[in-house]
């Protein structure tokens, strides 16, 4: 069986220079997947960006695109560099200095999902670490970069919303010691990966809505900000997280009572921050 990487979704016209994408909503897990786990359906998904990419996929009605990605996060980390490979999950990966994300076991192949659970009883084959990196992460980035060179071509500058969602409040404070979290938490590399009157008009847009709203803490951006975000050469990143219980039952990873009037809102939100890339291509590319 053959397994697509990402779905790009279009709009009828592309109009606006405003891209979204989600690498961490997928949700369809390879049975050879299931098989080398040691986990049950529901603690594996527990590292997902659950139903974000439902919520999210209404913007092609702005007149943005949506890349998103088809499988998990527990499977390959679309939002890690290449080179982050975990030396106690990969056959033959010689132990050097890694950094804190890959030492916890969150490369891009992840050694454990939400709440530091392993997902495997052992160790992975390099062959194996290569073909999900072959496959599927190289496809996806393919594309997107693709993506950002043709908009920016066309518009004459990018804006990917990066878009991913967080644990409620009272869960992160057993890892952060914050407390008071906020509905959304925008990042842009503490200024690196945005031009600072865009992010501005994005926050703009979420506070109007009523949203309580966080920029860089305590997420600042990943390795899609840091790759992608060059405001100099109009390439604009913001990594958006959304705090699952707006949405959702994160116990249970499933759709709450509140899903359909929180996707109305959040529309709207995504609509306006569509509207700040709305230009006449003709025009923007001269």
């Amino acid at each position: 069986m053959v397994v697509v990487p990402y779905n790009l979704l279009y709009p009828e016209i592309q109009s606006t220079s405003v891209i979204f994408c989600s690498p961490h909503s997928g949700r369809y897990y390879p049975e050879e997947f299931i098989k080398m786990s040691v986990l049950d359906e529901r603690t594996i998904r527990s590292s997902e960006d659950a139903f974000v990419d439902k919520l999210v996929s209404q913007v092609i009605d702005f007149g943005a695109l949506f890349l998103k990605a088809l499988l998990p996060r527990a499977y390959v980390d679309l939002n890690r560099n290449v080179n982050e490979l975990d030396p106690a999950l990969i056959e033959g990966v010689r132990s050097q200095k890694i950094n804190s994300r890959v030492s916890s076991g969150l490369g891009i192949i992840p050694r454990v999902v939400g709440g530091g659970k392993e997902i495997y009883k052992g160790k992975i084959s390099t062959l194996e670490a290569e073909m999900r990196i072959e496959n599927f992460w190289k496809p996806y980035h393919h594309v997107l970069r693709d993506t950002l060179i043709n908009t920016r071509t066309q518009f004459g500058e990018a804006i990917l919303i990066d878009c991913h969602s967080m644990p409620s409040g009272q869960k992160l404070n057993k890892i952060t010691g914050q407390s008071n979290l906020p509905d959304i938490v925008l990042g842009d590399g503490h200024g690196a990966s945005c031009k600072e009157v865009i992010i501005d008009a994005v926050e703009s847009e979420f506070l109007r809505a009523g949203f309580t709203v966080s920029r860089n803490i305590p997420f600042s951006g990943a390795f899609i900000v840091k790759q992608y975000g060059f405001p100099k050469k109009n390439e604009n990143v913001i990594q958006l997280e959304i705090c699952r219980s707006l949405y959702m039952d994160e116990e249970n990873v499933c759709l709450n009572k509140n899903f359909a009037e929180f996707r109305d809102v959040l529309g709207e939100v995504l609509k306006n921050i569509a509207h700040i890339g709305k230009k006449e291509p003709s025009v923007a590319a001269e």
